[in-house]
């Protein structure tokens, strides 16, 4: 159902709790999706998906628009949710923290404790800086997010004969196996250097490799807009704020995450050499990763400054590179012109973990 009265939502979005986003699906269906067999993100992942309380019932609110999510509607949802009979509330959102008697969760979240629902909640995707949390009330069980010990790793091999190893969802035609210019925007400007959009000259970027710094829009967008300025590939580099923080995306094109070490190196070997080259390729999904889990650097983290007491987050899940259900509504990317559609997508981040980690109270009572 969709909770509220959404007065602030547009006035063409509709009030249908219809998943037109992907999130809430993902999250959904990571809690308590069904046995699937033979599920994959256009090759990656293989192999047979399942929530984790496969026979729990699922009741969705929707509490989020176009626009936002508001305190109203999470509190019409949290109020439903209770009259409905729910025994978990898992809240995937959240804005940093404040004093409970002003932070909308909190609140409801205190009222289901009263009448005895677990409350899990997202810590947040603001790590790693030192006390970014949210959702810290005690009454919560804030989860962190954490790795598992699969990865898809990918590579990118510059004209001195480097090889650097990232990671990548990209799933369509390789690169073959000859080098291609590397261009990386110099100007004075750093919307080249970010790749924002309308940033980057098609006459200088067609038919080449491009260096992105990581940062200000989305990664997943860097690599469109690329690949609208012709460009075939992308290698997008870290910036300290990440630094060897990776996130695995389907990109639109052959594209390359790097961390900040071996960012520099091809920020240096780009901008020394007269004639710099690149080659990108794949190499699917590799398990067993060691060692695992780690919590995810994205993952926020205390203290808990509102009661420093009380030590947050409780406890971590799996929340990096997760396999779930996706709505078919959207592309795996999130983009309007990502003309795909799966109906499983992977993705990073602490409302994974919390889906994973009330659903494994839940089988445990």
């Amino acid at each position: 159902m969709a909770s509220g009265g959404g007065f602030l939502k547009k006035p063409t979005e509709a009030e249908s709790p219809r998943d037109h986003d992907g999130h809430g699906t993902h999250t959904a269906s990571t809690a308590a999706g069904s046995q699937v067999a033979n599920a994959s993100l256009l090759g990656y992942a293989s192999g047979t998906a399942r929530g984790m309380a496969i026979h729990a019932r699922v009741a969705s609110y929707k509490v989020c628009w176009s626009s936002g999510c508001f305190g109203s509607d999470i509190l019409g949802a949290i109020d439903q949710a209770i009259v409905d009979g729910v025994d978990v509330l898992s809240m995937s959102l959240g804005g940093g923290s404040g004093p409970y008697y002003r932070d909308t969760i909190a609140i409801g979240a205190f009222t289901a404790m009263e009448r005895g629902i677990l409350v899990s909640c997202s810590a947040g995707n603001s790590g790693p800086s030192r006390a970014s949390l949210a959702n810290v009330a005690p009454w919560i069980m804030t989860v962190g997010a954490g790795t598992l010990d699969r990865d898809f790793p990918a590579y990118a091999v510059i004209g001195d004969r480097r090889r650097f190893t990232g990671v990548s969802l990209y799933s369509g035609p390789g690169m073959g196996e000859k080098q291609v210019r590397l261009f990386y925007s110099k100007g004075s400007n750093s919307s080249g250097n970010l790749c924002l959009q309308g940033s980057l000259d098609p006459s200088l970027v067609r038919g080449k490799v491009v260096l992105c710094d990581r940062g200000v829009n989305a990664r997943v967008e860097k690599g469109a807009v690329v690949r609208d300025a012709g460009g075939v590939g992308m290698i997008l580099a870290n910036m300290a704020a990440n630094g060897e923080e990776l996130v695995a995306d389907s990109h639109l094109l052959p594209a390359v995450a790097l961390g900040r070490k071996m960012g520099d190196l091809v920020r240096n070997y780009v901008t020394s050499d007269p004639n710099p080259t690149a080659l990108l390729s794949f190499g699917g999904t590799v398990l067993n990763v060691r060692p695992s889990p780690v919590v995810a650097a994205f993952s926020s983290r205390g203290p808990n400054l509102v009661t420093p007491q009380i030590l947050k987050p409780d406890v971590i899940g799996p929340g990096v590179n997760i396999l779930a259900a996706w709505s078919e509504a959207v592309g795996p990317t999130g983009l309007g012109k990502d003309t795909r559609r799966t109906q499983f997508n992977i993705m990073s981040a602490s409302h994974l973990s919390t889906s994973r980690s009330t659903s494994r109270k839940e089988n445990h009572s």
